[in-house]
């Protein structure tokens, strides 16, 4: 519910944030519920105010599996041991999408490996717009 509230040039103009919502469901729909002309677009809106609402409560769930994840990344450079692999740019990509969380705290080693990403790839993280 995140990326629609922030002012990332993509959501710029309204009928760019209601095509998000359209496209991207919240539980406990299907895809193809969510998409249909059954469900208003003030609902799905309603649904996302309600996720993030209820954000804290998933916010320490999030954080305790970051912990766990920690001891998982090889190095700051690599996920596995083998080196750079698509596990990095899957990792990547997931774990940027929640810098954008205000209160998630990203353990040092998977701060180290965010950031020589970010860095790697000329890719900002989320952490300055983070709500």
């Amino acid at each position: 519910p995140r990326y629609v509230r922030t002012y990332l040039p993509e959501f710029a103009k309204e009928s760019a944030r209601d095509t998000f919502v359209k496209n991207h469901q919240l539980p406990p729909y299907e895809k193809a519920d969510w998409k249909s002309d059954n469900l208003s677009q003030l609902t799905r809106l309603h649904f996302y105010e309600q996720a993030f609402n209820d954000s804290p409560k998933y916010i320490a769930q999030v954080n305790e599996k970051l912990k766990d994840l920690e001891p998982l990344i090889h190095c700051p450079n690599c996920v596995t041991e083998g080196g750079l692999s698509l596990d990095d740019i899957d990792l990547f990509s997931r774990l940027r999408s929640i810098t954008i969380i205000k209160g998630v705290d990203l353990p040092p080693g998977v701060r180290a490996y965010m950031e020589h990403f970010a860095k790697a790839g000329d890719i900002p993280l989320y952490d300055s717009i983070a709500l």
